[in-house]
């Protein structure tokens, strides 16, 4: 046949790219598929017989479902369907050897197709090195097809290859007639019983991930221990952070008692101690219990028991109408939305990456931290739970990014009915190996996440403080008020006047101020909150802290309702901007501002009016 024409495909990362560079060298011209961004990459190799051999390297995908426009494109072209390329003569298949479970699966789709199949077994040198042993015969014997063992970037290792293809090749038809792909089942149980016959020797690694993961990814004992460990670090962020804390907060309290003894009794004393100390200091004092849910988060993604937590995860989201990809963006939520949100550019399918998006800032974030650990450490005692293994305050902050799950879940759900009906979407991905974390790596991340906190504290927060100081000193008390004289400011006004609007959640007016500056940082309401009753003159209260002057000055209900608001209510300015850019859609922006108002505003009154009923 002349000019025959060979089509690669094989799943990302399994080295296809490298096998068609090496085979072709220079030979390779790079365009992209018209109508589409999906990259196209041909080239041509001589073979022994002098024949010139055209390859077309397809997109790394992982199945032939159209989930993907990778996926649609590499069928159109295998299918013959394509608009504008050929049906190939000959399909390579290109599979990782040091992964063969998840790599056949593939290759048992392209089988199904009835073209001619030669598989690559890839990476052969990692494989021997890892103490994989594969017998390429009992593959070739059960699928019916010739396989080799390669390594691509060894232009040496690719005879055998080169061999195979020109056998293949010599016996093809001319004619390039369009073919069926028909439906496929039970493909991956398929793939791991082939697999499992030809690895005749497992590498001690390998050995020891599959029987973890037969741990941690069990249907029922899996999810379990996820939220174990879920638990436990929620346990663990206020247990083992009680002490810096304390440390920190001793610190400026010590600072401001020193510059009332050093100063003078004048505007700068007050901006320097109510302002910016009791500002940014009441929110800086969180700093060991965000690095230690950071380390947590950083540990669980360096083992690579992170990517586990998306499958054990499927299940779940799948009763909602998602997949276990979409849950990846909302754990990387938990440390910040902005960056769970355009993570879900990895989503294929767009309903689901606009449901996802419309969920994410129901993740609790880190920001959200400072004001449920303040309000849980002033209003919830830390009495020993459940036979005195846990304790109550750790137990009500794993309920509230409980309560952020369930509910996020729940939206979804009515999504997934409504304005982004879909037919859900199969979830496939390539787990990592276990291993340790490196110590060096993870300090370097815990401390550029303490600089990103310290960097906020250090501008968001304390222009908030600064301005909400500044509001705070005008007009003057006028002669004879009896109140603090911040409720006579423009800024003791503007909580006045929103009370009226927060009055049914049983919010007062310096908690309705600390909701406008917290729209900019979540955190930033702490620090407004610190000032605000910092310049009501109290000193005996504020030198015992934040949560003393809130127990006197709010009732259990009024709490519980504020947290439950900042479940629900928009993050900050900044996510929603993220938001828009991502939906590329002022609609989809207003209906999330929209509807996480309306959630945050009708629960925290349910929550305000049963408190009081229940206390009555």
């Amino acid at each position: 046949m002349t000019n025959p024409k060979i089509a690669l495909v094989g799943s990302p990362n399994c080295g296809k790219s490298s096998l068609f560079n090496t085979l072709t060298g220079s030979r390779q011209k790079v365009a992209n598929y018209p109508g589409v961004t999906v990259e196209k990459r041909s080239g041509t190799y001589t073979a022994d017989t002098g024949e010139t051999v055209t390859l077309v390297d397809l997109p790394g995908i992982y199945s032939l479902k159209d989930r993907t426009l990778d996926e649609k494109v590499s069928r159109q072209v295998i299918t013959g369907t394509h608009a504008t390329e050929a049906r190939p003569d000959l399909l390579l298949c290109v599979a990782d050897s040091t992964n063969l479970r998840v790599h056949l699966r593939l290759l048992l789709e392209l089988k199904h197709l009835g073209l001619p199949v030669i598989l690559a077994l890839n990476m052969h040198d990692m494989a021997e090195r890892d103490g994989i042993e594969i017998d390429p015969e009992i593959l070739s014997r059960e699928l019916g097809i010739p396989v080799v063992t390669t390594i691509a970037v060894r232009k040496s290792s690719l005879n055998d290859l080169k061999k195979e293809i020109q056998t293949i090749i010599r016996d093809l038809p001319e004619a390039r007639d369009a073919i069926d792909a028909p439906a496929t089942r039970d493909l991956q149980k398929q793939a791991r019983n082939l697999a499992d016959q030809a690895v005749i020797k497992e590498g001690e690694h390998h050995k020891v991930t599959r029987r973890l993961d037969n741990i941690f990814l069990h249907p029922i004992l899996g999810f379990v221990i996820f939220f174990a460990i879920l638990f436990v670090m929620f346990q663990s962020v206020f247990a083992w952070a009680e002490a810096p804390m304390e440390l920190i907060d001793g610190a400026f309290g010590s600072l401001q008692g020193l510059l009332v003894d050093i100063l003078p009794d004048n505007w700068f004393r007050s901006l320097l101690t109510d302002g910016i100390i009791a500002g940014v200091g009441s929110v800086v004092v969180f700093l060991p219990q965000i690095l230690i849910l950071f380390t947590f988060i950083l540990i669980l993604e360096a083992t690579g028991y992170m990517a586990r937590a998306a499958f054990i995860m499927d299940r779940l989201m799948a009763k909602v109408g998602l997949n276990g990809r979409a849950f990846i963006p909302l754990l990387s939520s938990f440390a910040c939305a902005i960056p769970g949100i355009m993570a879900t550019r990895t989503i294929e399918h767009h309903r689901d990456r606009i449901t996802t998006i419309m969920i994410a800032p129901l993740m609790t974030c880190s920001a959200r931290l400072p004001v449920y650990t303040l309000i849980i450490a002033a209003f919830i005692p830390n009495d020993k739970v459940f036979y005195g293994l846990f304790g109550l305050q750790g137990v009500v902050f794993f309920g509230l990014y409980l309560a952020g799950i369930i509910s996020a879940l729940i939206v979804a759900a009515i999504l997934k009915l409504t304005l982004t009906k879909g037919v859900p979407q199969p979830f496939l991905m390539e787990l990592p190996k276990y291993q340790l974390p490196v110590l060096k790596h993870l300090l370097i991340n815990l401390w550029e996440r303490a600089k990103a906190f310290l960097r906020r504290a250090g501008t968001i927060i304390l222009y908030s403080a600064i301005g909400l100081w500044a509001l705070a000193q005008y007009p003057k008390k006028p002669i004879g008020g009896t109140d603090p004289d911040i409720y006579y400011s423009f800024a003791g006004i503007l909580g006045r006047y929103l009370q009226k609007v927060f009055e049914p959640l049983g919010f007062n007016w310096e908690m309705s101020i600390a909701l406008i500056p917290g729209m900019a940082a979540r955190e930033v309401a702490v620090g407004a909150l610190g000032t605000v009753y910092a310049l009501q003159g109290d000193e005996e209260q504020i030198e015992q802290g934040l949560h003393t002057v809130l127990q006197n000055s709010w009732s259990l209900p009024t709490a519980l309702a504020f947290l439950t608001w900042y479940i629900f209510a928009p993050q900050c300015f900044a996510t929603l901007a993220t938001a828009r850019r991502e939906t590329n859609s002022w609609g989809w922006t207003a209906f999330l501002t929209g509807y996480l108002f309306t959630l945050a505003y009708v629960a925290a009154m349910i929550v305000n009016k049963t408190a009081i009923y229940l206390m009555a």
